[in-house]
């Protein structure tokens, strides 16, 4: 019997995907072989990008990192997991602001399904103030967001901009 290649799955909205993101991507394979970026189709939330646009600005964002995949889901996760046959969610963690949701959410999911882990991990130092909700006001008031997210993110609000 041969064993699978451990799959980590890091969830989240990504709306949008930004520099932070990329890095704990980039942590996480350096940890587990194959990363599944799943994204979060949220009915009940208004997002800026729509679902199946933040998969494909991920997937080129993402293009350079070996084990990687994206895709969209809806539900809950560990359903989710069972399906893509993945135990290890991984999860950023910028302050210890973020901790105790992020702990709540991992011992939940552990409670759906006792099989699931949670690694947490930290971003590089100079993307802990990213988060999509400040790349979002930031374009929303008229920034550049040039620098905070991945050039095909950078380009698509652009062209939302200018539309």
């Amino acid at each position: 019997m041969s064993e699978q290649p451990i799959t980590a799955v890091y969830p989240g909205s990504f709306d949008p995907l930004h520099l932070g993101h990329v890095d704990i991507v980039r942590r996480a394979t350096g940890m587990f072989p194959r990363v599944v970026v799943a994204i979060l189709e949220n009915t009940e939330k208004q997002p800026l990008l729509p679902v199946s646009e933040r998969v494909r600005l991920a997937t080129e964002s993402l293009a350079g990192f070996p084990g990687v995949e994206v895709t969209a889901f809806s539900g809950l996760l560990v359903d989710f997991m069972r399906h893509s046959r993945a135990r290890i969610i991984v999860r950023g963690m910028r302050a210890v602001s973020d901790f105790e949701y992020e702990f709540q959410l991992a011992l939940m999911n552990r409670r759906l399904w006792d099989a699931v882990d949670t690694v947490m991990l930290t971003p590089n130092e100079a993307f802990v103030y990213l988060s999509s909700r400040v790349i979002k006001e930031i374009w929303t008031l008229g920034g550049d967001v040039s620098g905070l997210v991945p050039e095909p993110v950078r380009d698509a609000l652009h062209a939302l901009r200018v539309g």
